[in-house]
């Protein structure tokens, strides 16, 4: 049994989780028959301000804080399993973590990033393995954004043993081009897996490397679409 899943591309907005909260239960209204949505790294609280701010613990709570609590209340209303972040504190620690609800809004899995990137000094690195889990027949993993760099190292068994990675993202390329567009194909080749990449939407402040979600198949090809549900299609064939 496939999953008719979407990488939300919601456009990036630094601070102001209530307006992101409430843009991803409008897209969800509109969705027809989804099993699986997928919302960016750092999609809710914004990865960066427009002062170039990296710094997001003002934005942390615990694993049951407000934010989980919201996922979960939007998985149960839509009918729809949905994966969202969450900047989690666990005693002194912070972490860059998501969380997965089923479509009763039950926890299904919880990662905290392995590999924060440079800018990300705010955050301790995931003590968590790669979780697999499962959504009918279909099994999946998740890893985000700069994870993608260690993944042969940190997760091969996971990955081998996953129908689906889930790969939320706040993507930055310095160059023009897209090194997803490499890193990603890759990975969905060597582990004969399938990627659904939610990618932070082009917002403000603008940064290259913004939009572009997509879908990986096995094979590497990659499907793409417009803003918004930027990715839309089945998984887990």
């Amino acid at each position: 049994m496939s999953l008719k899943v979407a990488a939300l591309d919601v456009p990036h907005r630094f601070g102001d989780p209530i307006a992101q909260l409430e843009l991803t239960d409008r897209l969800l209204a509109n969705a027809a028959d989804l099993d699986l949505a997928l919302l960016p790294e750092c999609a809710l609280t914004g990865y960066v301000s427009e002062s170039k701010d990296f710094d997001l613990s003002r934005f942390a709570e615990p694993l049951d804080g407000p934010t989980a609590a919201a996922l979960s209340k939007l998985s149960r209303k839509h009918g729809v399993a949905l994966a969202g972040p969450v900047i989690e504190q666990a005693g002194d620690a912070l972490f860059n973590s998501f969380v997965i609800f089923d479509a009763s809004g039950a926890l299904l899995a919880h990662y905290r990033k392995r590999n924060p990137w440079l800018p990300e000094t705010w955050a301790t690195p995931g003590d968590l393995p790669n979780p697999v889990f499962k959504l009918g027949s279909t099994t999946l993993t998740v890893a985000i954004c700069f994870d993608v760099h260690f993944l042969a190292e940190d997760a091969p068994l996971q990955l081998l043993a996953s129908d689906v990675l889930l790969f939320p993202s706040a993507w930055v390329d310095d160059e023009p081009g897209d090194g997803r567009s490499v890193l990603l194909p890759e990975v969905a080749r060597r582990f004969d897996v399938e990627i659904v990449n939610a990618n932070w939407g082009e917002g403000t402040p603008w940064v290259r490397g913004q939009g572009g979600s997509r879908l990986v198949s096995r094979d590497g090809t990659e499907q793409r679409g417009p803003s918004g549900f930027s990715a839309m299609g089945r998984v887990g064939l």
